[in-house]
């Protein structure tokens, strides 16, 4: 496959995927997941410290300062698709590039 091609692919899939994520976005449950459930459920959620060395930008698919959930939700569901491929797509990108470099040794 040529290198445009791939590029043109990996374009696409990003296309669809934010796509996907803009549409879909708004119908995430706003039911806890199965941790925090059985944290409520168990009456230990008071007791809750973080312990995180990295804090998430974006939290509950809303945006810092976009009051409208109908707009933030959707926004944050987009923009966290882009930061995650770009993330898989460099980390590929760097691993291609270090197999080819030790290929030409």
């Amino acid at each position: 496959m040529r290198k445009s091609s791939k590029r043109g692919l990996a374009g696409g899939g990003l296309l669809l995927a934010v796509g996907i994520a803009i549409l879909l976005s708004p119908f995430a449950s706003n039911s806890p997941d199965g941790l925090e459930r059985v944290a409520q459920d168990k009456g230990f959620t008071e007791k809750e410290t973080s312990h995180l060395a990295f804090q998430a930008p974006i939290q509950n698919y809303a945006i810092p300062g976009v009051k409208s959930g109908w707009l933030s939700t959707p926004m944050a569901g987009g923009i966290g698709t882009v930061l995650t491929f770009g993330l898989v797509y460099g980390i590929a990108q760097t691993l291609a590039w270090r197999r080819k470099r030790n290929s030409d040794r």
